[in-house]
């Protein structure tokens, strides 16, 4: 079997409602399997208005908003006509990225039909309990996670601490990496703009400290704004934009008295807002990845983020970075004021993640992506499945 002969059901909670990480990396994977010959049909929520341009062929899933994130839309299953149209395609792989009900819906009818399956993780979903003050549900939620996972033939992660991670919750016992690339046309140090900076009213000599991302509580906002306002308490100079929006924009904002609120930004207005910044703060323990560390690393900016699986496999503490204990905001103010004083600091350490950012490449990932899918299909095949009968 070759990459002609993929027939993949992709199965996502978001797919394209909203643009993050896990959206932008997915459409690219099917990019390239369509590009190559496989086939691919895509079983998601949709919405009026999505904020991707989605790769491929979509087959809405019925779904619910969820109270209080109305952009993101919950899966109520896969069944009616999805499921009709899931069955007709045939898939000889099935690709589960989300842990909802039409996930498992397809996995089971995956397990039945002697069909492989691959799980991608893209969120720590585990830990979103502690954010709403309900860390005692954490256990609980690992043990949901585990149940679909260990039915896949094998998981994939984006980062190798993201797989220990898996690993030491007994996840599956076959888990790789899929991890994520950059477009340079967007990131790059050359997208620097000092007269947008003007602009939003920063001097050139002004150090910015940037946030990337949507917000949302779990994101770390609070340990954000908490190790700003410990900056300033020290009188450090800098200044704070915040690149994204959310739900949480009204209470970020209160917190951050004098921050620049950017907004949501994409393409190439993205890259000159990251590349415009001097100092990149990731605060958050809930990626399995890190894109908005890497693309800062593109970008030649130094980041100070927390030790954990999101960042933790990207920046090279004391090199490219400092990692920081998750949740100490006076160890990240330690960490941020020496880059706010010390311009060479900055471009030593920033020059250094641009050379270490340099291997991820959206090529040489999606073909890794190709071999895992081609591996486990040809690996039913073998056993005298399903679909060795319909390619005999």
């Amino acid at each position: 079997m070759d990459v002609t002969d993929l027939r993949v059901a992709l199965v996502s909670g978001n797919y394209d409602m909203v643009r993050d990480g896990p959206t932008q990396a997915l459409n690219r994977l099917v990019g390239y399997v369509l590009e190559k010959g496989g086939a691919v049909r895509i079983f998601a929520p949709t919405v009026e208005n999505p904020q991707v341009d989605a790769v491929g062929e979509v087959i809405s899933l019925p779904s619910i908003a969820i109270p209080g994130r109305s952009e993101y839309r919950v899966p109520l299953g896969l069944f009616g006509k999805a499921k009709e149209t899931f069955e007709d395609f045939r898939p000889n792989l099935v690709h589960v990225a989300s842990p909802d009900r039409a996930s498992r819906q397809a996995v089971d009818w995956a397990r039945a039909h002697d069909v492989p399956v691959l799980g991608s993780v893209h969120t720590r979903f585990e830990t979103y309990p502690r954010y709403y003050k309900l860390g005692f549900l954490e256990p609980a939620v690992e043990a949901w996670l585990r149940r679909m996972y260990r039915k896949c033939d094998a998981l994939v992660a984006p980062s190798e601490g993201m797989v220990d991670v898996l690993r030491s919750q007994r996840m599956n016992d076959d888990i790789g990496i899929y991890t994520r690339g950059i477009d340079r046309s967007i990131f790059h140090p050359g997208a620097r703009d000092m007269a947008w900076r003007r602009e939003q009213g920063i001097a050139d000599d002004e150090v910015v400290i940037s946030f990337l991302g949507r917000l949302v509580m779990e994101k770390g906002l609070d340990i954000f704004a908490d190790a700003i306002i410990e900056l300033r308490r020290r009188q450090v100079p800098h200044r704070v934009v915040v690149i994204g929006d959310g739900p949480a924009r009204s209470w970020f904002e209160k917190a951050l008295p004098g921050g620049i609120f950017v907004g949501l930004q994409e393409g190439a207005d993205l890259g000159r807002a990251v590349a415009s910044s001097d100092i990149f703060l990731n605060p958050s323990i809930t990626e399995t990845f890190g894109n908005v560390t890497l693309e800062h690393m593109a970008c030649a900016i130094p980041v100070v983020a927390a030790n954990a699986t999101g960042s933790s496999s990207l920046v090279a503490d004391g090199e490219t970075g400092v990692l920081v204990e998750p949740g100490n905001v006076t160890a990240f103010a330690d960490a941020l004021a020496p880059y706010c004083i010390d311009a060479d600091l900055r471009a030593r350490h920033g020059a250094a993640g641009l050379e270490r950012s340099q291997p991820y490449t959206w090529e040489a990932i999606n073909a890794s992506m190709v071999d895992t899918y081609l591996r486990l299909a040809n690996a039913q095949k073998a056993k005298g499945g399903p679909q060795a009968e319909r390619s005999a």
